[in-house]
Order: C-alpha cells, then structure tokens, then sequence
C-alpha cells in the first residue's frame, strides 16, 4: 500500500496542475468572452460594418488565433486600431473589398512571420508607436461622436469630414441617446468599486439597453444580428489581379497595423505571466491565418487585443485552450442572446469606446517624453497629429523616418576630446612635448554621420607632429568613416604630421585591414595603449624605460608611401 502511494504521488500532483490550468483556462476564456462581447459590437460599429461582423470576427479568428498564434494567452478580436484604418477603407470601396483586403493582410503576415521578421516590431522608436496610439484614440473618441449625439449621418471616409458634418447637425441631436451614453460612461467608471468580477462596459450596455426598452426611448439602435453561428460564404472575385492591384495599400496598411499591434501585445502579455512566453514569428502566421479565413465568415480583419489578452491573464488564463474557450463562449453567446442584442442602442456603444479611447492615451508616457528630451517628445507629436490629419501608415512612416535621422543626429554627436597633457605624458616629460603631440580621444561609433564634424576638427591642430587617436571606446566604423580616416591621414601627411592609432577594436581593426589602411599606415603606428605610443616617441622620458620597438622610423615610412 505505502508502494502504491509513492508510485502514485506524481501522477496525482501532474493531474492536479491539469486541473488547475483547466480551471484557469476556463475562468480566462469565459471572462475574456464577457469582455469581449460588448467590444466586438462596438468595434464593428466603428468599423463601419454591421454588428453581427465584429462577433463573427472574435468568434472565429479568436479560435483560429488561439490554435496556430505564438502566444498562450492572447486573444484576438476586432480592436479600436484596426477600426480606425477599416472606417475609411469601408466607406472607400465596400464591404466586399475589405474582405478581400483582408485576405491580401492575412498572406503578407503569414509571409513575414515565415521570414521570421516578427522581431523587427522590437525596432519600433517608443515615441513612434505612442504618438500612433494617443492618435487612435483621438480618432475613436472623435468617430464617435454621431453615435454620442444621437445622430444618423452617413459615414465619411476620413473622420475630420466627419467630425465637420457632425458639428453642421449638432442642432438635430439626440438628448435620450446623449442621456444613454452618459449612463454607460458613468457605469463604466464607477463599477469596478462596486465589483470587478462583471466588467462595467456589459453591465452599462445593459442597464442601458434596458433603459431604452422600458422607456420606449427613440434612439439608434444596432439592428437585428442573426441567431446563428458564422457560415461560411464566397466572397466574389477575391482572385481577380485588378482587385488585388487596388487593394494592395489598404491591405499592406492592415498588415502592418494587425502585425504591430498584436505583436505589442503578445508582449504585454510575456510581462504579466511567467509562463511561456510568446514567439514573434509564429503570432504573426496565426494572426495571418486567422485573417485569411475570418472574411469568408463575414468578418472583418483582427489583432491581437492587450485589454482582452490582460483580462484573461488576470482570470487565470494560461494555455491556448483559454482563447479557443472566449470563440466558443461568444458562439453560445449569438445562438442564445442575439435577439436581445437588436435592441442595444447606438449610443450605449458609443459610451464604452469613449471611455476605451480616453484611456488608450498614453498619459505617462507623454509626461515621460516631455521631461526627457525635446527631440523625442516632438517625434510623437509629429506621429500623433499625421494618425489625425492624414493616416496611420503615413504617419508611422514618417514618424520612423524621424525617429532615424535624430538617431543619426546622436550618434553623429561624436565624443571628441583632446586628452591634457598632465594624463597622457609620463613624469619628467619636456612641456614642449605637448605641442609637438596631440592625443585625443573618440569615444562612440565613427560612422558616416560623424565623419565630417571628425574631419574638421582634427584639420585644427597645425603646429602638431604627432597626432594620437585613442580609439579604445569605439565600437564600430562604416566605410564613410573610414574615408574619413584616410582622409586625416593623407591630409596630416602633406602637413609631415605622423597619425597613430590605439586601442582598435576588433570590429574596428578587421574593417581596417580589410580595407589596406593599416597597410597604408604601418604597423609601427598601430598600438594597444597610448602610454605605449607615447613611449614609443619618446624613450628617453622616465617612466619610457622599455619603449615599444618600432619597424622602421616614419621619415622611412613617408618615403615609401611616396
């Protein structure tokens, strides 16, 4: 018996931990999907498309994420980010053609992350991706606000015409819908003291919803929503080449967004578990492959969502089995509660994504960038006011291609200083000595953007015999860096000026050899340390006793080079 029990102990503890992850798992999904709900309709709204797309959307590339994606936990669904590019594409071409659009974004993401460039959003600038992020929520906040009003106005491709048309009508607005929102933005607030198990964002569409019922209130509301799961459709002429040559923008912008954001928040999801953690390159071929085949159930492109992924982390979500658990809840969901969903007003939508948006602004790090440098800061504002006035690719590209000339700007601010001759000289030196050689010391890579600030100010030391450059904090070189240095050096030759080299990194020495400048100068002027080119010099000075032997002197040098 007591055998029996010590063979069954471990056995008993690994069922245990299956046990507790199903809890988990359960508890996770089950939540994520109660969150998800009203979400999913909302987002859809903003999308421009009908309400029924954004559950089918959660529903299936929820589940086909879950399986194939690169995170445990990650749940995807439609997303405020993504609306905010489909809102115009929608209002530009159609429904039809955003699905084929999100076809083209589903190959491009399986694409990348078979080139396993999923890594590259680890590249991304900070101040880039919060100005696109404070944008978005600008723009949600904003794209709301016919919904808020009460009003019914047609969509409008970009939402500054929008928002135009809506201040043009402000006198037809809505006091009861303006009256729901505000119920569903105070419940949304105030909630979480009461309880934070229900999500506030499902109890306000209800009391909400119920509101509008019992009071007959004469309000927009979301319309019918089928009592049925997602079928699959044909979507017309998907294969047809013109299509795919209009729709390569929209789809390469979907791409990029849908890639970035999940990514991002597969990451936030790493930094909330310690459990395995996710891989970037197969997230991007589940989010690809959930993309390609949620348009032909009628829905539209999906993320990964960082609110839904951190509630299902919180529930105790732990493995893939908790994503595929929140698709199957909101398909219990729509077969048993989609009639009651036609009554839910616009405006109880239009509540809950004002609250999502005002709080997706990055209000730390705003505060956070102005405090650290100016040049940053205005990187994200720059990003921030093109997501408004222009568009998000537009202004992602130009926000990185900022962010890449202050880049070059900083590593452009070469560190170069002259060294005093009271650190670099040994005891009992001449002071004439100082004059006749001169020791700097680079300090950062010497890459093509510091090249010419190198050039000039070494050009600025005439009465100078022996020029030393201690390159010991030089990491790496560019072949415009090395020009450069052929350059001084060609240039202190005509002078008689002797240029001596210490402490070379291997990146550094191998670029040079390579390239035959060590060749040019000589191995005689190559050192580890500057004490020792310095005694090299100088033999006679105390301290000098054991000088580094040179191959031959540099008047023999000059001459051969000649």
């Amino acid at each position: 018996m007591i055998i029996f029990n010590t063979l069954e102990q471990p056995q008993l503890l690994r069922l245990n931990r299956w046990l507790n992850r199903l809890r988990g798992d359960v508890t996770g999904g089950l939540t994520a999907a109660v969150v998800a709900l009203p979400l999913a309709l909302a987002f859809a709204v903003a999308s421009g498309v009908e309400p029924k797309a954004g559950l089918y959307t959660a529903i299936v590339a929820g589940i086909v994420a879950a399986i194939f994606g690169g995170s445990p936990v990650q749940i995807t669904g439609p997303t405020g980010a993504m609306a905010v590019i489909l809102v115009g594409i929608v209002a530009k071409y159609g429904i039809e053609k955003v699905w084929i659009a999100g076809v083209m974004a589903g190959i491009i993401q399986v694409a990348l992350g078979i080139a396993k460039l999923g890594r590259l959003v680890k590249f991304i600038p900070y101040p880039v991706t919060a100005g696109f992020t404070n944008g978005i929520a600008v723009i949600i906040f904003c794209g709301q606000m016919n919904n808020f009003l009460g009003l019914q106005l047609p969509r409008s491709e970009h939402f500054l015409s929008g928002l135009w048309q809506t201040l043009t009508h402000i006198q037809a607005l809505n006091w009861a819908a303006i009256m729901l929102a505000m119920v569903v933005i105070a419940t949304k607030l105030f909630w979480p003291r009461i309880n934070t198990t229900i999500p506030g964002s499902l109890v306000g569409l209800v009391l909400a919803t119920a509101i509008a019922a019992y009071f007959h209130l004469d309000v927009p509301t979301i319309g019918n929503i089928p009592q049925s799961l997602p079928k699959l459709q044909a979507i017309p002429h998907w294969y047809d080449f013109s299509l795919v040559r209009e729709l390569i923008n929209p789809a390469l912008a979907l791409a990029a967004l849908g890639s970035i954001e999940s990514l991002l928040s597969a990451v936030v999801a790493d930094g909330m578990t310690v459990s395995e953690k996710h891989n970037s390159d197969r997230e991007l071929i589940g989010q690809g492959l959930a993309n390609i085949v949620v348009p032909f159930f009628g829905g539209i492109p999906a993320t990964g969502a960082i609110a839904r992924t951190a509630v299902n982390v919180r529930s105790g979500g732990k493995t893939r089995l908790s994503g595929v658990i929140h698709g199957i809840t909101l398909a219990v969901i729509v077969l048993t509660l989609a009639p009651l969903a036609a009554h839910i007003p616009l405006a109880a939508l239009a509540g809950i994504l004002m609250v999502v948006s005002v709080r997706m602004i990055e209000w730390e790090a705003i505060g956070l960038l102005a405090r650290a440098t100016y040049s940053d800061f205005a990187v994200m504002i720059l990003t921030w006011s093109l997501t408004i006035l222009l568009d998000l690719v537009v202004a992602v590209e130009v926000g990185l291609i900022a962010a890449g000339v202050l880049f070059i700007k900083r590593m452009s601010d070469l560190s170069l200083a002259k060294i005093p001759e009271a650190e670099v000289f040994p005891p009992g030196a001449p002071l004439e000595l100082g004059k006749e050689i001169a020791v700097y010391r680079v300090d950062g890579p010497l890459f093509f953007g510091a090249a010419e600030r190198f050039v000039t100010f070494l050009r600025e030391e005439p009465q100078v015999k022996y020029l030393i450059l201690r390159m010991r904090f030089v990491p790496n070189m560019d072949t415009t860096g090395l020009v450069a240095l052929e350059d001084i050096y060609h240039d202190l030759k005509r002078r008689n000026c002797r240029l001596i080299l210490t402490g070379l990194q291997p990146q550094v020495k191998q670029l040079l050899e390579r390239s035959g400048f060590l060749k040019t100068i000589g191995s005689s002027n190559c050192f580890e340390t500057t004490t020792e080119a310095i005694c090299s010099l100088t033999p006679e000075v105390e301290g000098c006793s054991q000088p580094v032997q040179t191959n031959f002197q540099f008047q023999e040098l000059m001459e051969l080079k000649d």
